[in-house]
């Protein structure tokens, strides 16, 4: 079962869904217990191709760390947090968190686009 972690203790993933906005990116960083990896993948693809069927999941690209790194990065651009929060409140969604191997560790926090002049654009 996937285990839920906080980056950033001032603000709760939980929370973040409450905020009306759109798009949003989740960038979900999990950590996979050792000799597990391939399950991790196993379990992030069924729950990809879930959110996927939703319609409101704009893009979503999965990344491992390299050198033996047990860590992965899902990066998820979803239309909205109203999306994204009627995506994660099914009991279809339950059931994919219960898929991941015991001790798996997910660290998810929602993000926006913002402009740096010369250097990126924002919404």
């Amino acid at each position: 079962m996937l285990a839920f972690g906080q980056l950033d203790e001032s603000t709760h993933h939980r929370d973040q869904q409450k905020e009306k906005a759109g798009p949003v990116t989740v960038i979900n960083t999990l950590l996979a217990p050792e000799g597990k990896e391939d399950e991790v993948v196993a379990a992030w693809t069924a729950d990809a191709e879930y959110m996927k069927k939703s319609g409101s999941l704009l893009s979503v690209q999965l990344y491992r760390g390299i050198a033996g790194s047990r860590l992965f990065t899902n990066v998820a651009v979803w239309k909205s947090t109203e999306h994204l929060r009627e995506a994660l409140g099914t009991p279809e969604f339950a059931s994919y968190v219960d898929s991941y191997p015991d001790g798996t560790v997910a660290y998810p926090h929602l993000y926006q686009k913002i402009a740096v002049e010369g250097i990126c654009e924002g919404e």
